[in-house]
């Protein structure tokens, strides 16, 4: 429902355009150094207004930390965060109070509570992933005292896709351009399509690639906790994610075994490695030491600022057009959402596995 997580879990509330949203984090252990700092430059890769390519709606996004915390160290008490809405500009939405939306969650809802906050989606809208993305946040630095760090990046944008694998990519540039790719080359192209995308009030989706480095052996859980269905399930909680694959992904049908086996050896260092990595970091559900990496597919923002035919709560055929401020591709934004879901899978395996050996 609105909890996420077995022993490193999350609840997180607040609608588009109340008075704001927030996460109470359970089960974080103490003695983790955090600073509102670390959690605030998170918060600050997912903010709207950032770039021309985002939607221009503009919230702070300023943390208050509530409970959890004290002389920079977790407690290991509930840990409360909070962000105050500021910009909200609901009579931008009054067109939509009887409309149904294509592709959005007006009609669901409706048919769901009998009742929906038409004021930019209420529950339903992306901005209650800035209280992920601040848990997150936490999770990242617990998972960075055992040496572990979850990175992700845009790879395509509609057909304008990176042309090499994120091992041949320095991943120290994912943030030096407001698309978020770490080639500059494609990043360039992804630039130009968004705008052109933009200009004619359309809207554009892809791919986000994730990778997980320094994860040990031995996460996950058997059958159906499986690491890598628990990462499915976080990335396909994210709005507008349409697909979920990892390691050769569909792509893998296409070898055959003996092409996709990823044999094992002993390194110089006496550890166990796979020459290959078609798993993506898991096999039989628990991460065997080798890099995780995913892959995690974008809808086109379902807004677009054109008249469609639609119907409303009547039963009544409508034309209704988009307003309002809304980010013509959600990709960029989309990458420390991407960070803070892994975060929060990895923190919450790394938590189980203590319990599964005397």
């Amino acid at each position: 429902m609105n909890s996420f997580g077995t022993l490193f879990r999350i609840t997180t509330f607040g609608e588009s355009h109340g008075p704001g949203i927030g996460v109470v984090i359970d089960g974080c252990p103490a003695g983790i150094p955090l600073e509102v700092a670390t959690i605030q430059a998170a918060l600050d890769r997912r903010r709207p207004g950032q770039s021309e390519l985002t939607t221009p709606r503009k919230e702070a996004d300023q943390v208050e930390v509530l409970s959890g915390v004290f002389n920079g160290q977790t407690t290991g008490t509930p840990i409360g965060l909070l962000i105050r809405n500021q910009d909200q500009a609901s009579h931008d939405y009054s067109h939509i109070e009887h409309a149904y939306r294509p592709s959005h969650a007006d009609y669901t809802y409706d048919q769901k509570y009998g009742q929906r906050d038409y004021r930019g989606g209420g529950r339903s809208s992306a901005r209650e992933t800035a209280a992920r993305v601040a848990a997150g946040a936490v999770a990242g630095e617990f998972l960075a005292q055992h040496g572990i760090r979850a990175l992700s990046y845009v790879s395509q944008v509609g057909a304008v896709a990176v042309p090499v694998g994120y091992e041949q990519l320095d991943l120290g540039l994912i943030d030096s351009n407001m698309v978020r790719c770490p080639h500059p080359e494609t990043a360039e192209q992804m630039t130009e399509l968004i705008r052109q995308v933009r200009d004619r009030h359309d809207t554009v989706g892809g791919l986000v690639t994730g990778v997980v480095l320094g994860v040990p052996a031995g996460l996950g859980e058997p059958v159906f906790d499986k690491l890598h269905a628990e990462l499915g399930k976080a990335m396909l909680s994210i709005n507008a994610v349409k697909g979920f694959e990892y390691g050769s992904g569909f792509a893998g049908t296409l070898l055959f075994g003996s092409e996709h086996n990823d044999a094992f050896y002993t390194d110089e260092q006496g550890q166990v490695r796979t020459r290959t990595n078609h798993s993506g970091g898991i096999q039989g559900g628990i991460s065997n030491g080798q890099d995780i990496y995913f892959r995690v597919a974008f809808k086109p923002v379902a807004t677009i600022l054109q008249p469609q035919t639609t119907i409303n709560d009547q039963g009544e055929e409508i034309t209704l057009a988009g307003k309002g401020r809304h980010d013509p591709c959600v990709l960029p934004r989309a990458v420390p959402i991407v960070d803070a879901m892994t975060n929060l899978v990895v923190a919450d395996m790394l938590l189980r596995a203590r319990a599964n050996k005397a």
